[in-house]
Formats: C-alpha cells, sequence, structure tokens
C-alpha cells in the first residue's frame, strides 16, 4: 500500500524582537459589537454590555512592529472586552509590499478551560494591505486570548506580533468556523460540507467541496483522526469538485477530519489545508477500508462498501466508478471480487460498464467472517490460462445467513440462475425421476452436444467471462467450459454441484483439467463430461460419446486424474 506523505505546514516562527508592549496607541472608543444587528431583548447582548461596564476599557497597545510596516488595527480597540458570540478584526498595512507574507495569522486561546481543545486559528488574506476576519468563539462562552501576527519583512514563513488581547465571549453557543491554512487559501480550497466547523453526525458525514486551481487528475487527501486512531484517504477531483460520504469509524466521539491540498512541487505529497470537527453520536466502530497501490492510479472510485466490519445477509454490494481519464481507463471490462473464509475461497467477476460497476456477489460459504479484496486485472497481458490480477483494497464482512449453500448458488462461470440455463435444464431431466437419473442427462447433454475447441486449448484464448452461457452459445470449449456447463445444469436442477481443478492425463505427463463432482442422495458423484465427449487426434477433435466417465471407477479414475479442489 502506497504510504501518502503528508508535508505538515511550514512551522511558522514568530519574532519577538518587536513585540513589545510600547508603540502605537489606539484611540478610546466604544466596544467592538458584532456586524450582526443584536436586539435589544436579546440576554447575551445585554449581559455583554453590562460585562463591559463592568471592566476597564483599556485602549488595545499594538507592538513596535506596527511602526515598523505602518500597520494600524481598526477593530478591536480595547485590550480586554465582552461580546455576544462574535467580534471582528480589521485593519490596514500601509507597507504591505514589503511583507514576506500574504496572510494575517490570528491566534485564539481560551485561557479559562482545561481541555485539550483550547486553541483554534485563522489565516486571513491580505488584499491590497487589508485584511479583515469575523472571529467566532469554537469553545462557546469563557475567556479568550487572541494574538494577532503579520508577516516578517527578513524571512519568509516568519510572523511578528502587532498585537494581544483579551475577549470574554457571553454565549455558550459553540461556533467552530472552517477555516484555511495558507496552503488551502492558495490552492483555492473550499469546502462546501459541512458549513460549520463543529457538527453532529451519525456514523457517516457528507464531504463536499472545490479546489479552484486544480490541476487535471489531481486529487486530495482526508485523513480522520480519534485519539490514537487515524486513517487516509485519497480523492479524486474531476472538474475542481470532490465528494465522499465519510463512515466515522471510531465509534462514538470526536473525530477530527482534515483535508490535504496537493503540494504544489513534489509529486503524491499532501499539504494540510483544512479541518473541522464532528461529534460522532453512534456508538458503532467500524473497520476502515484498506487502499492498496493501484486504487488512486487506476481511478477506482468506490461507492459501496463504504467501510469494512459489516454485516450481510448471503449476498453483498460492490459498486462504484472508474475515472474515465485514468490510465487503462478504457480497457477495464471487469474487476475480481475474492472471498475468503478459512480454507474456502472464492473468485467472483463484475462487469464495468460505462465506466461503472454495479453488482452482488455470494457469500457462499455459510456464517461468519470474510476476508475480502477487491482486485483489478493486469492489462495487455499475453494469452494465458490463468486470470492476473492484483488487489487494489481489503476488507471483512460478517455474513449473518445460517445456511452453507455453495455449491447450489450461481458462481463464476455457473450461471445456474440464467433463465436460458434453467429451461436447458427442465427441457434435459423433465422425464427423469432420481437425482441419479437427472445427473446422468446432464452429462449425456453436455458430451455430446460440446465439440472440443483445440484452437482455444492451443492458444491460450481464455477470457473473463468465459462461462456456462457462452458454451451453450458457442456449443464449443474446453475442460472448464464442460465442466461450467455441467455445474449449472446440475444446480438450475436443484442438485448441489462443484467444479473440480486438477491435473488429468494418460501417462505421466499431466495437465490442467477441470471436471465435475454432483452430490446425489449424499454422495458425491463423478463425471468428467470433456473426457466423455471424445478425444483429440491431429490437433482435431473427434467426437466419440461415452459413459465411462460418468461415476467411473474410483481406482481407474484417480490413475488418471488427480484432484485439487473444488473451484469457485
Amino acid at each position: 500500500m502506497k504510504k501518502w506523505q503528508l508535508l505538515t505546514a511550514i512551522t511558522f516562527l514568530i519574532l519577538t524582537g518587536t513585540a513589545c508592549s510600547t508603540g502605537t496607541t489606539i484611540s478610546s472608543a466604544k466596544p467592538q459589537q458584532s456586524k450582526q444587528i443584536q436586539k435589544e431583548t436579546d440576554p447575551f447582548t445585554k449581559l455583554a454590555e453590562e460585562t463591559n461596564k463592568e471592566l476597564k476599557l483599556v485602549p488595545l497597545e499594538l507592538t513596535g512592529y506596527a511602526d515598523i510596516i505602518g500597520a494600524t488595527l481598526l477593530q478591536p480597540v480595547h485590550q480586554s472586552f465582552a461580546v455576544n458570540h462574535e467580534f471582528t478584526v480589521s485593519g490596514k498595512i500601509d507597507k504591505h509590499e514589503q511583507l514576506l507574507g500574504n496572510f494575517v495569522w490570528i491566534k485564539m486561546k481560551q485561557v479559562d478551560t482545561n481541555e485539550p481543545n483550547d486553541t483554534f486559528e485563522y489565516y486571513v488574506p491580505i488584499e491590497d494591505g487589508s485584511f479583515e476576519q469575523v472571529i467566532h468563539f469554537f469553545n462557546g462562552a469563557g475567556n479568550y486570548s487572541i494574538t494577532i501576527l503579520l508577516p516578517s519583512t527578513e524571512q519568509e514563513n516568519f510572523f511578528s506580533e502587532l498585537a494581544n488581547f483579551e475577549v470574554i465571549n457571553v454565549n455558550k453557543t459553540i461556533e467552530r468556523d472552517i477555516t484555511y491554512t495558507p496552503n488551502g487559501h492558495d490552492s483555492g480550497l473550499v469546502i462546501h460540507e459541512p458549513s460549520s466547523g463543529m457538527l453532529e453526525a451519525n456514523e457517516l458525514i457528507p464531504i463536499s467541496g472545490e479546489i479552484k486551481k486544480s490541476a487535471e487528475n489531481q486529487t486530495v487527501m482526508l485523513q480522520l483522526k480519534k485519539e490514537n486512531d487515524s486513517w487516509q484517504h485519497v480523492l479524486p477531483v474531476t472538474d475542481g469538485i470532490f465528494s465522499y460520504n465519510l463512515p466515522l469509524f471510531f465509534g462514538e466521539g470526536i473525530h477530527e477530519v482534515q483535508i490535504y491540498v496537493p503540494d504544489k512541487e513534489l509529486e503524491n505529497r499532501y499539504q494540510y489545508g483544512s479541518s473541522f470537527l464532528v461529534n460522532n453520536v453512534a456508538t458503532k466502530r467500524m473497520e476502515p477500508i484498506e487502499f492498496h497501490r493501484g486504487y488512486e492510479e487506476r481511478g477506482i472510485q468506490l461507492e459501496s462498501p463504504k467501510y469494512g466490519g459489516d454485516q450481510a445477509n448471503l449476498t453483498y454490494k460492490i459498486s462504484g466508478k472508474i475515472n474515465p481519464n485514468a490510465p487503462s481507463a478504457k480497457e477495464m471490462t471487469h474487476m475480481y471480487i475474492k472471498t475468503t473464509k478459512g480454507q474456502d475461497e472464492a473468485l467472483d467477476i463484475i462487469p464495468i460498464q460505462n465506466f461503472a460497476f454495479d453488482d452482488e456477489i455470494y457469500l457462499r460459504f455459510g456464517p461468519g467472517d470474510y476476508e475480502m479484496t477487491i482486485n483489478i486485472p493486469e492489462i495487455n497481458q499475453e494469452n494465458t490460462a490463468y486470470f492476473s490480477f492484483h488487489s487494489v483494497a481489503s476488507l471483512t464482512v460478517t455474513n449473518t445467513a445460517n445456511e452453507d449453500k455453495r455449491d447450489l448458488l450461481p458462481s463464476r462461470g455457473i450461471q445456474s440462475e440464467a433463465p436460458e440455463i434453467i429451461a436447458l435444464a427442465n427441457e434435459i431431466t423433465k422425464d427423469k425421476k432420481t437425482n441419479r437419473d437427472k445427473a446422468k442427462a446432464i452429462y449425456d447433454y453436455t458430451a455430446k452436444n460440446i465439440a472440443y475447441d483445440v484452437k482455444k486449448f492451443k492458444n491460450n484464448d481464455f477470457n473473463w467471462d468465459d462461462g456456462a452461457l457462452k458454451t451453450i452459445q458457442s456449443k464449443m470449449g474446453v475442460c472448464q467450459d464442460y465442466a461450467y456447463l455441467a455445474t449449472a445444469l446440475l444446480r438450475a436442477s436443484g442438485i448441489e454441484a462443484r467444479l473440480i481443478g486438477g491435473k488429468a492425463g494418460t501417462g505421466a505427463f499431466k495437465e490442467n483439467h477441470a471436471w465435475v463432482e454432483a452430490n446425489i442422495d449424499g454422495d458425491w458423484l463423478v463425471m468428467d463430461p470433456t473426457w466423455g465427449a471424445g478425444f483429440v487426434d491431429d490437433d482435431k477433435f473427434v467426437a466419440k460419446y461415452t459413459d465411462k466417465y460418468f461415476d467411473p471407477n474410483e481406482k481407474e479414475f484417480n490413475e488418471t486424474h488427480i484432484r485439487e479442489k473444488p473451484e469457485y
């Protein structure tokens, strides 16, 4: 799995040499009020006014750095004052062209709390020498120390203090703004959803936003944190827009969501852009999906599932999209879903159409926990009898269905639920009274009606959508196609059946081969319709039916066939 590297915001150092208490003095004026008009009956407004009457309103003094750069603080104007839920910081800088930075740094600290979450900060753009920011109180009512810093004139990423003052917020409502770091501002990051920096949610939180200065195939990275738990995920940015339904994996309590924007110079590196807090009211802990190398590069956008550790009743939905601009996106026709429960393993195929996939797979091995991987095929591989793919995501899921129906359910290449297969199975077995007779009729039909495809065998011309349906349409196939069809017809007839992978041959050298086992009244019966169909002579198939390989003599069969395992 690719380890995405975070380039955290550059440490901003404060030049304290000019941060003295003597300097420009702001003339006395009334305490700064909210820009929002307050009704006279608002109890918090009245409380703020009464508190200000009790305070000794001392004019706010700026540091000596104000004289150096010609800075004037228009708001606020007192060293200590009370407000109702918000106030404004604004000012001007005459010599702003001398500054080695474009943002005012406003640091807040609640001084009357022992909570760890006692600081907050804003980066306010300087535009033509002016700046303005409405400030809200991230912890509600309390006493806050506010420090305003301006960029240094001597060194980039250094700041000098302009002013420090205290504000008493009398309103207990928590209002946490979504703010942006310089990197967030520079990239044009805007978070549309959520609209608040502190909110409540139940298991999932929708996130959407844009990067106004995005490039082609750009991404953003999310990081979810709660105490010692953390999780990262990269999102595509399409036409400047990104969105995601983020699971709150770590149970009840406060989760911090951090959004990282691409580094302007280093590929696959990110810079901290913004963050917000979510109080998850749900107690359920969810397992994060582990994304592997290739997930982002190949443009995979998994929409379901959103997390691991979920429960399902027999079937499990897999859906999502492929970024059309991603490498090899146009060649992506399918995905492989591998499920493992103990020693049992199944490989399912989900088709991709119009750059989207949406299908269900069976959790076929009964109740319990399954390991699941989502895989993509290798592109431009040479013809081979083997599927070549690699995992792009992994997760766990628990099946709550009580029954193990592994040998009755449809599976890869065995489309026993298809109407064509069901109709054919009914026609073949309509006059048969016992399951053994039905199985024999299916063996006979497969062996007599399917011709061996010598060219496919010699050229390794295997395809991901090979299966029973293709076999009845083409009336040709190799051993796996005979086995696909016979197994599908058996299952469609209500008979448990499994495709067996192994090796076969009459001499010492044996080649890969597939045949069938069917559960007939509690006993597993062997059949090999491929060998029952005929033989190959001088690269030509010679049809010569025999029932020798329906329920064959076990000893004789084992001399030519080496059983390895059922394949699903």
